[in-house]
């Protein structure tokens, strides 16, 4: 972790998700976290956002990609 003092901003990105443009409010770790898991996956970013997506259910997409990236991180834990 940085330990920045913009740790706690959220960063507005947009994206193509399932052939339409949708935006994602992320603080930047965790969007820092969901560009390395994608690219460890060998995925674009929009690619593994559409596939949160698509397993999301009702939560909303921002929720469901902090969840995701959460899970992903408790999950290397030892």
């Amino acid at each position: 972790m940085s330990g920045s003092d913009d740790d706690g901003a959220v960063l507005k990105r947009s994206l193509a998700v399932a052939g339409h443009r949708t935006s994602i409010s992320l603080e930047p770790l965790f969007w820092s976290e969901l560009k390395r898991i994608a690219a460890a996956r060998g995925l674009s970013l929009s690619a593994c956002v559409a596939q949160i997506d698509a397993a999301r259910g009702r939560a909303n997409l921002s929720s469901a990609v902090r969840v995701f990236v959460l899970k992903e991180a408790l999950s290397r834990r030892v």
